[in-house]
């Protein structure tokens, strides 16, 4: 049985910096800024190495972070917010790019392994768990092998790619209200396309 929280953690991750704003890697700063506009009486704090906004949303008492760490020391924020806030990792959401997933595919997973992903790495081994919610945004493959995966994720995407993934973002606001009023199982059946 899906245990609704009394708050939750949603965190979007990504690289601080005006040069990685639009890149693969930051679908997960990108989804917090869907997220924000229906956010309701929403405060903006500075702290924990990264940018927090309180509020509700469709409801629900909720905190969006954007860790200001850079990618690989993502933990480091997301532990010191779920520390203060006494927020248990399976009340976390950690919204992420994936290579192995189509440009604008979502897979939803109620825990799992880091894959080769960096932040997610740094996520686990500071909570100590992998009992996290994972929102996994498809950003594609890297063109060929020889491609080096840093430049792939670090680089913007663009024609139809682009539109695939814009188009997996808008849809996380109808993704967070399907979580705080449906089964758990219901919103992966529904998003697990």
């Amino acid at each position: 049985m899906f245990r609704k929280p009394k708050r939750i953690l949603v965190v979007g991750l990504g690289n601080p910096g005006i040069q990685y704003e639009k890149t693969r890697h930051n679908v997960g700063f990108m989804a917090i800024e869907k997220l924000l506009s229906h956010l309701e009486n929403s405060k903006k704090k500075n702290k924990f190495d990264g940018e927090l906004f309180m509020g509700e949303l469709f409801g629900k008492e909720v905190i969006l972070l954007r860790p200001q760490t850079f990618m690989n020391n993502s933990g480091q924020s997301v532990l010191a917010v779920a520390k203060f806030y006494k927020i248990p990792a399976s009340d976390v959401f950690v919204i992420f790019d994936d290579v192995s997933l189509k440009p604008g595919q979502l897979r939803i997973r109620a825990k799992g392994s880091a894959g080769g992903h960096n932040g997610i790495k740094s996520v686990i081994a500071y909570l100590g768990s992998d009992a996290f919610m994972h929102v996994k945004v498809g950003v594609g493959a890297k063109p060929h092998p020889d491609y080096d995966l840093a430049d792939w994720v670090l680089g913007n995407p663009d024609g139809e790619d682009k539109e695939n993934i814009e188009a997996v973002l808008d849809k996380m606001p109808t993704l967070f209200k399907s979580f705080f009023s449906e089964s758990l199982d219901r919103t992966m059946n529904k998003f697990n396309k």
